[in-house]
């Protein structure tokens, strides 16, 4: 091995990719109606669109506030 590497041209993260986890969950039909049109529009898998949304929705909020109305929940 060298005694020193030049990094000078090196990006950082290139070939980084988190964990992933298969995991089943339940959404609406409607929320992945929205998530395949939006995959269709922008061609970003619509997987890839759910998991930037959650990711997004994490990272900005500080607390997790739901409210319940008098309609029946699912």
């Amino acid at each position: 091995m060298k005694k020193e590497y030049d990094f000078s041209n090196g990006v950082r993260g290139k070939f980084y990719r988190p964990n992933k986890v298969q995991k089943t969950i339940r959404i609406d039909e409607d929320v992945l109606n929205y998530f395949y049109q939006a995959a269709e529009k922008t061609g970003i898998p619509y997987q890839t669109l759910v998991n930037m949304c959650l990711r997004k929705f994490a990272n900005e909020e500080s607390e997790l506030v739901i409210k319940l109305d008098d309609k029946k929940t699912g």
